[in-house]
């Protein structure tokens, strides 16, 4: 097996509640959490909006 050609490194701290920070390598941090529809059905009134991670996957995709 030859050796990985990309190696992506990240920490995730957790804020509150659903609120996480992702710290990566390189460039700023990034704050996700839940928002819309999901913040609604788990009734998490009192969370911040903030995008979730499957958010940042797609916008990944199509950058």
């Amino acid at each position: 097996m030859t050796d990985p050609f990309y190696v992506a490194r990240a920490t995730i701290h957790k804020i509150a509640g659903t609120h996480r920070r992702a710290d990566l390598e390189v460039g700023p941090p990034i704050d996700f959490g839940v928002h819309g529809t999901i913040k609604a059905h788990y009734k998490l009134d009192s969370e911040k909006n903030l995008p979730l991670p499957v958010d940042y996957i797609v916008a990944a995709t199509g950058g």
